[in-house]
């Protein structure tokens, strides 16, 4: 049996945290809106997108601090990724593969961001 390292741990932590916080920020809003013009969005509103963001955001720049900063990224990007998998895969209206591509670019983008700006901030301090 393999043993679990701390590089492995580095990765599981944001991955967790990533996957646990798109269930509760998204999870449970599956509903879409209709306005009473006819036009649709949703599910989701911008307050749990953010709460997404802010919570992910935090996960990546805690490890980024820590050291982990490419973990931090890889493993929160992991954890989104397989969350809106396995959340919007159930749709089935063949834009399962599309989001969860810009998902993502997003979390890989933003993720590098903050993981740089964090590491650049840790090592001034």
């Amino acid at each position: 049996m393999r043993r679990v390292t701390i590089a492995d741990r580095a990765l599981l932590l944001p991955l967790l945290t990533a996957a646990l916080a798109w269930a509760a920020w998204l999870g449970w809003d599956g509903e879409k809106d209709v306005a009473p013009d006819g036009t649709v969005s949703g599910p989701y509103q911008v307050w749990q997108v953010l709460g997404l963001v802010v919570t992910v955001g935090a996960a990546v720049c805690w490890s980024a601090y820590r050291g982990r900063a490419r973990a931090g990224v890889e493993g929160s990007t992991a954890g989104l990724v397989g969350a809106a998998w396995v959340d919007w895969s159930q749709e089935g209206d063949g834009l399962v593969g599309v989001g969860v591509v810009l998902v993502a670019a997003g979390a890989l983008a933003v993720g590098w961001l903050l993981a740089t700006a964090t590491t650049a901030l840790a090592r001034r301090g």
